[in-house]
Protein backbone atom coordinates (compact mmCIF):
# COMPACT_ATOMS: atom_id res chain seq x y z
CA UNK A 1 0.00 0.00 0.00
CA UNK A 2 1.92 3.61 -0.94
CA UNK A 3 0.87 6.90 -0.63
CA UNK A 4 1.88 10.22 -2.43
CA UNK A 5 1.28 13.97 -0.77
CA UNK A 6 1.38 17.16 -2.54
CA UNK A 7 4.21 18.94 -3.82
CA UNK A 8 4.02 21.25 -0.48
CA UNK A 9 4.02 18.71 1.93
CA UNK A 10 6.95 16.57 0.13
CA UNK A 11 8.72 19.98 0.60
CA UNK A 12 8.47 20.37 3.79
CA UNK A 13 8.81 17.08 4.91
CA UNK A 14 12.42 16.73 3.36
CA UNK A 15 13.10 19.27 6.32
CA UNK A 16 13.17 17.77 9.92
CA UNK A 17 11.00 19.52 12.24
CA UNK A 18 9.20 21.74 9.82
CA UNK A 19 5.45 22.47 10.28
CA UNK A 20 3.63 21.02 7.60
CA UNK A 21 0.84 23.07 5.16
CA UNK A 22 -2.42 22.72 6.81
CA UNK A 23 -5.17 21.69 4.28
CA UNK A 24 -8.63 21.93 5.02
CA UNK A 25 -10.97 19.29 2.56
CA UNK A 26 -14.49 19.46 1.96
CA UNK A 27 -17.77 16.48 1.74
CA UNK A 28 -17.92 17.84 -2.09
CA UNK A 29 -14.19 16.87 -2.39
CA UNK A 30 -13.97 13.86 -0.27
CA UNK A 31 -16.90 12.64 -2.18
CA UNK A 32 -14.94 13.56 -5.53
CA UNK A 33 -11.71 11.95 -4.44
CA UNK A 34 -13.88 8.38 -3.75
CA UNK A 35 -16.26 8.38 -6.58
CA UNK A 36 -16.36 5.00 -8.71
CA UNK A 37 -13.24 3.90 -6.81
CA UNK A 38 -15.22 1.09 -4.97
CA UNK A 39 -12.75 -1.49 -6.08
CA UNK A 40 -9.72 0.10 -5.40
CA UNK A 41 -11.06 1.20 -1.75
CA UNK A 42 -12.06 -1.99 -1.16
CA UNK A 43 -8.54 -3.38 -1.71
CA UNK A 44 -7.18 -0.42 0.01
CA UNK A 45 -8.75 -1.70 3.21
CA UNK A 46 -7.48 -5.09 2.79
CA UNK A 47 -4.36 -3.98 2.62
CA UNK A 48 -4.75 -1.63 6.00
CA UNK A 49 -5.91 -5.01 7.83
CA UNK A 50 -2.76 -6.42 7.00
CA UNK A 51 -0.67 -4.26 8.04
CA UNK A 52 -2.76 -3.75 11.24
CA UNK A 53 -2.59 -7.87 11.46
CA UNK A 54 1.59 -7.76 11.22
CA UNK A 55 1.96 -4.93 14.03
CA UNK A 56 2.37 -2.34 11.57
CA UNK A 57 -0.10 -0.12 13.45
CA UNK A 58 -1.68 1.48 16.83
CA UNK A 59 -5.10 1.40 17.07
CA UNK A 60 -5.94 1.87 20.97
CA UNK A 61 -9.56 1.54 22.17
CA UNK A 62 -12.06 4.04 21.34
CA UNK A 63 -13.08 6.70 23.77
CA UNK A 64 -17.50 7.48 23.91
CA UNK A 65 -18.45 10.73 24.90
CA UNK A 66 -21.81 10.08 26.46
CA UNK A 67 -24.24 12.97 27.68
CA UNK A 68 -26.47 12.93 30.65
CA UNK A 69 -29.01 14.75 29.81
CA UNK A 70 -28.99 13.16 26.37
CA UNK A 71 -28.85 9.52 26.72
CA UNK A 72 -29.15 8.16 22.39
CA UNK A 73 -26.82 10.57 21.82
CA UNK A 74 -22.60 9.69 21.61
CA UNK A 75 -19.65 11.16 20.30
CA UNK A 76 -16.57 8.81 19.31
CA UNK A 77 -12.59 9.43 19.44
CA UNK A 78 -10.71 6.69 17.67
CA UNK A 79 -6.79 7.82 17.51
CA UNK A 80 -5.05 5.49 15.11
CA UNK A 81 -1.34 5.46 13.74
CA UNK A 82 -0.73 3.49 10.61
CA UNK A 83 3.12 2.58 9.90
CA UNK A 84 4.42 0.68 7.15
CA UNK A 85 4.88 2.83 3.80
CA UNK A 86 1.84 4.96 5.13
CA UNK A 87 3.33 6.54 7.82
CA UNK A 88 0.54 8.68 9.11
CA UNK A 89 -1.40 9.21 12.59
CA UNK A 90 -4.69 10.55 13.28
CA UNK A 91 -8.13 10.99 14.66
CA UNK A 92 -11.90 10.57 13.77
CA UNK A 93 -14.34 12.23 15.54
CA UNK A 94 -17.61 10.78 14.82
CA UNK A 95 -21.04 11.64 16.46
CA UNK A 96 -24.47 9.85 16.48
CA UNK A 97 -27.33 11.39 17.75
CA UNK A 98 -30.54 10.06 16.25
CA UNK A 99 -33.08 12.60 16.97
CA UNK A 100 -31.33 14.93 13.99
CA UNK A 101 -32.97 12.25 11.56
CA UNK A 102 -36.64 13.53 12.87
CA UNK A 103 -35.36 17.08 11.81
CA UNK A 104 -35.27 15.53 8.53
CA UNK A 105 -30.43 15.66 9.02
CA UNK A 106 -28.35 13.16 8.66
CA UNK A 107 -27.64 11.57 12.68
CA UNK A 108 -24.17 11.10 12.18
CA UNK A 109 -21.51 13.51 11.31
CA UNK A 110 -17.30 13.45 11.84
CA UNK A 111 -14.08 15.08 10.62
CA UNK A 112 -10.95 13.66 10.13
CA UNK A 113 -7.77 14.60 11.29
CA UNK A 114 -4.74 13.80 9.67
CA UNK A 115 -1.12 14.42 11.66
CA UNK A 116 2.60 14.14 10.33
CA UNK A 117 4.33 11.34 11.38
CA UNK A 118 7.84 13.09 12.08
CA UNK A 119 7.06 16.16 13.65
CA UNK A 120 3.14 15.52 15.36
CA UNK A 121 1.53 18.51 13.83
CA UNK A 122 -1.93 17.92 11.71
CA UNK A 123 -2.16 18.69 8.36
CA UNK A 124 -5.25 18.11 6.98
CA UNK A 125 -8.90 18.37 8.79
CA UNK A 126 -11.28 16.22 6.52
CA UNK A 127 -15.07 15.82 6.56
CA UNK A 128 -15.28 12.09 7.56
CA UNK A 129 -18.88 11.00 7.43
CA UNK A 130 -18.50 9.63 3.55
CA UNK A 131 -15.10 8.59 4.41
CA UNK A 132 -16.78 7.19 7.58
CA UNK A 133 -19.41 5.37 5.42
CA UNK A 134 -17.31 4.26 2.69
CA UNK A 135 -14.61 2.25 4.86
CA UNK A 136 -17.29 0.73 6.91
CA UNK A 137 -19.08 -0.84 3.66
CA UNK A 138 -15.73 -1.59 2.24
CA UNK A 139 -15.14 -3.83 5.14
CA UNK A 140 -18.66 -5.43 4.61
CA UNK A 141 -17.58 -6.01 0.99
CA UNK A 142 -14.36 -7.46 1.39
CA UNK A 143 -15.87 -9.79 4.36
CA UNK A 144 -18.63 -11.12 2.28
CA UNK A 145 -16.16 -11.75 -0.60
CA UNK A 146 -13.39 -13.76 1.68
CA UNK A 147 -16.17 -15.38 4.08
CA UNK A 148 -18.18 -16.78 0.96
CA UNK A 149 -15.09 -17.96 -0.82
CA UNK A 150 -15.64 -21.83 0.96
CA UNK A 151 -19.45 -21.61 0.96
CA UNK A 152 -22.33 -20.80 -1.59
CA UNK A 153 -22.51 -17.70 -2.81
CA UNK A 154 -25.63 -15.83 -1.71
CA UNK A 155 -28.21 -15.05 -4.11
CA UNK A 156 -30.32 -13.52 -1.54
CA UNK A 157 -29.44 -10.60 0.88
CA UNK A 158 -31.71 -8.98 3.25
CA UNK A 159 -31.05 -5.49 4.46
CA UNK A 160 -32.05 -4.97 7.98
CA UNK A 161 -32.04 -0.86 8.31
CA UNK A 162 -31.96 0.81 5.37
CA UNK A 163 -30.19 4.25 6.22
CA UNK A 164 -26.55 6.06 4.59
CA UNK A 165 -24.98 2.86 5.55
CA UNK A 166 -27.06 0.48 4.08
CA UNK A 167 -27.04 2.06 0.96
CA UNK A 168 -23.20 2.65 0.81
CA UNK A 169 -22.60 -1.45 1.94
CA UNK A 170 -25.15 -2.52 -1.02
CA UNK A 171 -22.99 0.16 -3.36
CA UNK A 172 -19.83 -1.20 -2.71
CA UNK A 173 -21.01 -4.93 -2.81
CA UNK A 174 -22.71 -4.11 -6.56
CA UNK A 175 -19.16 -2.55 -7.49
CA UNK A 176 -17.05 -5.12 -6.64
CA UNK A 177 -19.24 -7.72 -8.97
CA UNK A 178 -22.04 -8.66 -6.77
CA UNK A 179 -25.68 -9.22 -8.37
CA UNK A 180 -28.81 -10.93 -6.34
CA UNK A 181 -31.46 -12.44 -7.30
CA UNK A 182 -33.58 -11.10 -4.17
CA UNK A 183 -33.13 -8.40 -2.75
CA UNK A 184 -35.08 -8.14 1.31
CA UNK A 185 -35.81 -5.16 3.02
CA UNK A 186 -37.12 -4.45 6.77
CA UNK A 187 -36.85 -1.43 8.98
CA UNK A 188 -38.92 -0.53 12.03
CA UNK A 189 -39.78 2.93 9.94
CA UNK A 190 -41.85 2.34 7.07
CA UNK A 191 -41.03 5.34 5.16
CA UNK A 192 -37.56 4.60 5.26
CA UNK A 193 -37.78 0.84 3.77
CA UNK A 194 -40.26 2.70 1.40
CA UNK A 195 -37.30 5.08 0.47
CA UNK A 196 -34.57 2.13 0.15
CA UNK A 197 -37.04 0.21 -2.09
CA UNK A 198 -36.86 3.18 -4.12
CA UNK A 199 -33.42 3.67 -4.39
CA UNK A 200 -33.33 -0.41 -4.78
CA UNK A 201 -35.27 -0.16 -7.73
CA UNK A 202 -32.86 2.31 -9.71
CA UNK A 203 -30.24 -0.46 -9.29
CA UNK A 204 -29.68 -3.55 -11.72
CA UNK A 205 -28.39 -6.23 -9.34
CA UNK A 206 -30.99 -6.42 -6.37
CA UNK A 207 -33.35 -8.71 -8.16
CA UNK A 208 -36.37 -9.18 -6.93
CA UNK A 209 -37.15 -6.58 -4.41
CA UNK A 210 -39.57 -7.34 -1.19
CA UNK A 211 -40.30 -5.37 1.76
CA UNK A 212 -40.97 -7.82 5.13
CA UNK A 213 -43.29 -6.57 7.88
CA UNK A 214 -40.88 -8.82 10.57
CA UNK A 215 -37.20 -9.79 11.20
CA UNK A 216 -37.87 -13.06 10.86
CA UNK A 217 -39.38 -13.17 7.56
CA UNK A 218 -36.38 -11.00 6.55
CA UNK A 219 -33.72 -13.59 8.21
CA UNK A 220 -35.32 -16.96 6.79
CA UNK A 221 -35.75 -15.50 3.37
CA UNK A 222 -31.67 -14.32 2.90
CA UNK A 223 -28.56 -16.08 2.71
CA UNK A 224 -26.68 -13.09 3.27
CA UNK A 225 -28.40 -10.64 6.11
CA UNK A 226 -26.99 -6.85 6.68
CA UNK A 227 -27.79 -5.79 10.10
CA UNK A 228 -27.22 -1.54 9.49
CA UNK A 229 -29.47 0.10 12.21
CA UNK A 230 -28.80 2.13 15.62
CA UNK A 231 -29.82 -0.48 17.83
CA UNK A 232 -28.53 0.00 21.51
CA UNK A 233 -28.97 -3.65 22.59
CA UNK A 234 -30.09 -7.01 20.88
CA UNK A 235 -33.32 -7.16 19.27
CA UNK A 236 -32.80 -10.51 17.58
CA UNK A 237 -33.32 -13.26 20.19
CA UNK A 238 -34.32 -16.53 18.33
CA UNK A 239 -31.40 -18.68 17.00
CA UNK A 240 -34.00 -20.57 14.73
CA UNK A 241 -34.52 -17.78 12.65
CA UNK A 242 -30.69 -18.63 11.50
CA UNK A 243 -31.28 -22.38 10.75
CA UNK A 244 -30.61 -21.82 7.26
CA UNK A 245 -26.78 -20.89 8.36
CA UNK A 246 -26.46 -17.29 6.27
CA UNK A 247 -23.63 -14.99 6.62
CA UNK A 248 -24.39 -12.45 8.55
CA UNK A 249 -22.25 -8.44 8.67
CA UNK A 250 -23.62 -7.64 11.73
CA UNK A 251 -21.95 -3.85 10.88
CA UNK A 252 -23.96 -2.20 13.68
CA UNK A 253 -22.65 -4.65 16.81
CA UNK A 254 -25.83 -5.02 19.19
CA UNK A 255 -28.74 -6.62 17.59
CA UNK A 256 -27.54 -10.21 17.91
CA UNK A 257 -28.74 -11.89 21.20
CA UNK A 258 -25.96 -13.71 22.67
CA UNK A 259 -27.45 -16.51 22.37
CA UNK A 260 -27.43 -16.54 18.81
CA UNK A 261 -23.54 -15.72 18.93
CA UNK A 262 -22.79 -18.27 20.84
CA UNK A 263 -24.72 -20.32 18.22
CA UNK A 264 -22.99 -18.87 15.33
CA UNK A 265 -19.20 -19.16 13.43
CA UNK A 266 -18.01 -15.41 14.96
CA UNK A 267 -15.84 -13.87 13.04
CA UNK A 268 -14.36 -10.06 14.20
CA UNK A 269 -12.43 -7.48 12.68
CA UNK A 270 -10.38 -6.87 16.11
CA UNK A 271 -11.04 -9.02 19.38
CA UNK A 272 -10.34 -6.41 21.52
CA UNK A 273 -12.29 -3.95 20.10
CA UNK A 274 -15.14 -5.71 19.51
CA UNK A 275 -15.11 -7.21 22.79
CA UNK A 276 -16.18 -3.58 24.59
CA UNK A 277 -19.14 -1.07 24.69
CA UNK A 278 -22.37 -3.56 25.03
CA UNK A 279 -21.77 -4.88 21.54
CA UNK A 280 -23.18 -8.36 20.77
CA UNK A 281 -19.88 -10.02 21.25
CA UNK A 282 -18.92 -8.04 24.42
CA UNK A 283 -22.41 -9.42 25.83
CA UNK A 284 -21.59 -13.29 24.91
CA UNK A 285 -17.97 -13.32 26.84
CA UNK A 286 -20.03 -12.19 30.32
CA UNK A 287 -22.46 -14.41 29.54
CA UNK A 288 -19.95 -17.10 29.44
CA UNK A 289 -16.88 -15.62 31.25
CA UNK A 290 -14.44 -16.57 27.89
CA UNK A 291 -14.00 -16.24 24.01
CA UNK A 292 -14.25 -19.77 22.96
CA UNK A 293 -16.87 -18.37 20.73
CA UNK A 294 -14.21 -16.41 18.96
CA UNK A 295 -13.25 -18.20 15.69
CA UNK A 296 -10.62 -15.60 14.13
CA UNK A 297 -10.10 -12.11 12.66
CA UNK A 298 -10.74 -11.40 9.11
CA UNK A 299 -7.14 -11.20 8.86
CA UNK A 300 -7.26 -14.29 9.89
CA UNK A 301 -9.40 -16.00 7.35
CA UNK A 302 -7.35 -13.45 4.54
CA UNK A 303 -4.40 -15.12 5.61
CA UNK A 304 -5.89 -18.94 5.55
CA UNK A 305 -5.14 -19.56 9.28
CA UNK A 306 -9.18 -19.64 9.76
CA UNK A 307 -11.96 -21.54 7.54
CA UNK A 308 -14.90 -20.91 8.56
CA UNK A 309 -17.02 -23.63 8.90
CA UNK A 310 -20.21 -23.86 6.73
CA UNK A 311 -22.56 -26.03 9.09
CA UNK A 312 -23.34 -22.99 11.00
CA UNK A 313 -24.54 -19.59 10.43
CA UNK A 314 -21.19 -17.20 9.93
CA UNK A 315 -21.41 -13.86 11.60
CA UNK A 316 -19.17 -11.27 11.25
CA UNK A 317 -19.18 -8.18 13.56
CA UNK A 318 -16.72 -5.14 12.68
CA UNK A 319 -16.02 -2.73 15.47
CA UNK A 320 -14.31 -0.21 12.82
CA UNK A 321 -10.92 0.40 13.38
CA UNK A 322 -9.69 4.01 13.16
CA UNK A 323 -6.67 2.29 11.08
CA UNK A 324 -9.06 2.21 8.00
CA UNK A 325 -10.62 5.89 8.22
CA UNK A 326 -6.94 6.74 8.22
CA UNK A 327 -5.98 4.73 5.38
CA UNK A 328 -9.49 6.27 3.13
CA UNK A 329 -8.16 9.68 4.79
CA UNK A 330 -4.76 9.87 3.03
CA UNK A 331 -5.96 8.79 -0.20
CA UNK A 332 -8.51 11.52 -0.65
CA UNK A 333 -5.66 13.87 0.79
CA UNK A 334 -3.28 12.64 -1.84
CA UNK A 335 -6.51 12.38 -4.44
CA UNK A 336 -6.80 15.59 -3.42
CA UNK A 337 -3.85 16.94 -3.64
CA UNK A 338 -2.57 15.02 -7.16
CA UNK A 339 -6.24 16.92 -8.66
CA UNK A 340 -4.82 20.25 -7.77
CA UNK A 341 -7.43 21.32 -5.17
CA UNK A 342 -6.13 21.11 -2.06
CA UNK A 343 -6.74 24.08 -0.05
CA UNK A 344 -4.33 24.91 2.18
CA UNK A 345 -5.30 27.29 4.59
CA UNK A 346 -1.82 30.14 4.75
CA UNK A 347 -0.83 30.67 8.47
CA UNK A 348 -3.22 28.72 10.09
CA UNK A 349 -0.25 27.62 12.91
CA UNK A 350 0.90 30.84 14.56
CA UNK A 351 3.70 31.76 16.88
CA UNK A 352 6.00 29.11 15.86
CA UNK A 353 9.18 30.56 16.93
CA UNK A 354 10.02 29.10 20.88
CA UNK A 355 11.46 31.59 22.31
CA UNK A 356 8.95 34.31 20.49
Amino acid sequence: MTTVRSTAMESVMSQPHTVPPFAVISGAQVQQALQDREKQVVDLVEATYELHAAGESVNPPSYFLRFPDRPSSRIIALPASIGGQVRVDGLKWISSFPDNVQSGIPRASAVLILNDHDTGYPFACLESSIISATRTAASAALAADRLTRNRQRPTRIGFFGTGLIARYIHTFLTAVGWSFDETGVHDVSPDSAAGFRDYLRQTSAAGQITLHDSPEELIRSSDLVVFATIAGEPHVSDPAWFDHNPLVLHVSLRDLAPEIILASTNIVDDVEHCLKAGTSPHLAEQLTGNRDFLHGTLADVMTGRVTPPTDRPLVFSPFGLGVLDLAVGTYVYDETARSGQLRVIEDFFHDLRRHG
